[in-house]
């Protein structure tokens, strides 16, 4: 017996059973499908349990039998058939997202290799089958992440681990003025601005080496030298061992959102400011009042050549000065009563340029330019002298060596686009009054301030800084916006923007000055909440013939008329008075009194004559300050109309 090689064919079949076991290990456990057909009759042989799952069967068994080209749809066949062709001719087949029928009808794509092999002295198809389902579903995630980030609004820079920008996104090209291959290599300090200093960056550098992301504001300069001001996000990247390989940044430009809030705090202080400045003016004018009418009344019953009558008249012009810098106050607070009417801008401002040029002096060159066409405005024809005159004498000022005032009129369709980075703006159809100068020009911190009442950069006892206040509040009474351009050196523009009127514009008529009437006798039902006013307008009404009966609340008015039984010829009411206005008042009261006239009388524009249309109706009206000439012609004037609506 040959005993050794007896022990050589066993160890032989050990090695064949332990390399056999290996294989089908490896056949049965591998998560790759494998499927081994014959090339001779393209049938399968052994399909492994990864192959069954991904074709949605419940075993081998299932596909054993089956064609090789029952595996896939029918448009498919022929590169099927082709592939097999290859592999007769001994050269190895692979391909991608190759479409497989599932058991249900259903397809699987597979990236599949194939070779030959032989088995039993057969010639073998295997095939390696991996499903490409979540590979596509990834690679089109990834496809899909890489749009959003160069579509996406916000820029995006990738920079390596040393800071080496590796990849930027259109939108940083759109804010930065620089092109991808501009940047692609270089560090982001190519942006570097100088606002911020080197403490700054080594701070941030800190954090984004330190593995932690970094927020927060930074002004950096676009290509063209231009400032900005960006909202950044820093974040370090990772690989799957955890090591940081670069650096994402998502930056917003944040330049035309933080003009904006500026605009809207700007706007907030001017509105805080102009409800103290009403309010004061309202108190202040009431006290007019009473100086302006005590002055004249004592000033009537002096001679000529009495001495004390010129100190008199120096109370009632001091006291005049103040109303006029009350009337300013309420122009900017926007409580300042004006008969608004339909104007023809062009009329109103060509109207005004001999004027303007005897104003400005020889010295300063004045162009109007009034576009063709031009729409109304709804207006007070005074205050829109008095917005360009402020103007003017700014101007003129900025000029102190001659220049050029240019003042343009034009139509313009404001969108939302403007409106949207313009606080206090709709967007619409203005007609624009832009007046230009070429004189000195104010940097932004002054610019900031203008608007504000007793601001002013003129010498001590050279202006009151009530001019520019005046001109922002009338605009803005008027339902519009004021915007101003400046540079130091290269004067300044000032773009008054008025909403169109619809209806036709009026012919403007200067009333003649109404001397002092004759004495009266009708009974007048006086209400004023200010004792002084009160006080002082009976005075005044009596010494001029007239039966009062007065009331310091509506309450009181009210019970007057149930009590009263004679004819009440005239309602005199201020429109701000507690718990009931004068609106209100008036309208309880033309029930009971329907023959009874109103009129109204206030300091300033409040919400209950805004909100109650009195300035926009044919009510009689009296501003405060009153003295008693301007009250009794105006008493007169009520009594004596036939009809008035209203009351």
């Amino acid at each position: 017996m040959d005993v050794a090689g007896h022990v050589k064919t066993e160890d032989s079949d050990q090695v064949l059973r332990a390399s056999e076991a290996r294989y089908r290990t490896l056949f049965e456990e591998s998560s790759d499908g494998i499927i081994i057909a014959d090339l001779e009759t393209r049938t399968v042989q052994h399909a492994n349990p990864a192959a069954v799952r991904m074709l949605g069967h419940e075993s081998d068994s299932d596909l054993r039998g089956l064609g090789v080209t029952d595996l896939h749809p029918r448009e498919v066949l022929p590169s099927v058939v082709a592939r097999l062709e290859t592999l007769s001719r001994g050269e190895r087949a692979a391909g991608r997202n190759i479409p497989f029928l599932r058991k249900d009808g259903t397809v699987v794509h597979v990236d599949m290799s194939a070779a030959i092999i032989t088995m039993d002295g057969r010639t073998m198809v295997v095939g390696f089958l991996r499903d490409a389902t979540e590979l596509e579903r990834a690679e089109m995630e990834r496809a899909r992440l890489a749009t959003a980030i160069e579509q996406a609004a916000e820029a995006v820079v990738i920079t390596d681990v040393q800071g080496a920008i590796s990849y930027v996104n259109p939108a940083f090209e759109t804010v930065t003025g620089y092109s991808r291959a501009e940047v692609i290599g270089r560090n982001p300090r190519v942006l570097k601005s100088g606002a911020q200093d080197e403490a700054f960056y080594r701070g941030l550098w800190a954090t984004i080496t330190g593995g932690n992301t970094w927020r927060g504001k930074l002004v950096n300069k676009k290509k063209n030298g231009t400032l900005y001001t960006e909202e950044a996000t820093i974040s370090p990247v990772r690989d799957a061992a955890g090591t940081i390989t670069s650096y994402v940044a998502v930056k917003r430009d944040i330049t035309a959102t933080l003009a904006l809030e500026a605009q809207f705090l700007q706007a907030q202080k001017m509105e805080a400011v102009g409800r103290l400045a009403g309010g004061v003016a309202h108190d202040f004018n009431n006290v007019l009042s009473v100086i302006l009418s005590y002055a004249e009344m004592i000033g009537s019953e002096l001679q000529p050549d009495e001495p004390v009558r010129a100190d008199v008249e120096e109370i009632r012009t001091a006291a005049l000065r103040a109303a006029g810098l009350s009337r300013q106050l309420l122009a900017f607070s926007r409580r300042q009563v004006f008969q608004k009417k339909v104007l023809d801008v062009r009329q109103v401002l060509v109207g005004m340029e001999k004027m303007l040029v005897r104003l400005l002096g020889a010295d300063i060159h004045l162009t109007m330019v009034p576009a063709p066409g031009l729409w109304n405005i709804e207006a007070d024809p005074a205050q829109v002298e008095q917005i360009i005159m402020n103007l003017a004498v700014n101007a003129r000022d900025a000029m102190p060596h001659g220049g050029h005032l240019t003042i343009e009129m034009a139509n313009v369709e404001l969108d939302e686009d403007y409106a949207s980075v313009h606080a206090d703006v709709r967007a619409g159809p203005f007609v624009q009054i832009a007046v230009s100068d070429t004189g000195t020009g104010m940097d932004q911190e002054i610019q900031a301030r203008i608007f504000e009442p007793f601001f002013t950069t003129k010498a001590k006892g050279k202006g009151t800084g009530l001019g520019l206040a005046t001109v922002f509040g009338i605009v803005k009474q008027s339902g519009g916006h004021i915007w101003v351009y400046s540079e130091p050196g290269k004067g300044s523009s000032f773009k008054l923007h008025f909403p169109k009127a619809g209806a036709a514009a009026a012919t403007r008529s200067w009333a003649p000055v109404v001397q002092d009437v004759e004495r009266g006798n009708e009974t007048i039902l006086l209400v004023e909440d200010e004792d002084q006013v009160r006080s002082l307008a009976r005075r005044i009404l009596q010494r001029h013939g007239y039966v009062v009966l007065d009331a310091s609340n509506g309450g009181e008015a009210l019970l007057i008329c149930e009590q009263h039984q004679a004819k009440i010829h005239l309602l005199l009411t201020d429109v701000v008075l507690p718990r009931m206005n004068g609106r209100q008042l008036a309208e309880r009261l033309a029930s009971l009194r329907p023959e009874m006239k109103t009129l109204f009388m206030s300091g300033y524009a409040d919400d209950a004559i805004l909100q109650h249309g009195i300035l926009d109706s044919d009510v009689a009206f009296l501003q405060k300050p009153f003295t008693p000439g301007s009250l009794t012609r105006k008493v007169g004037e009520v009594l004596r109309e036939e009809t008035r609506a209203g009351g």
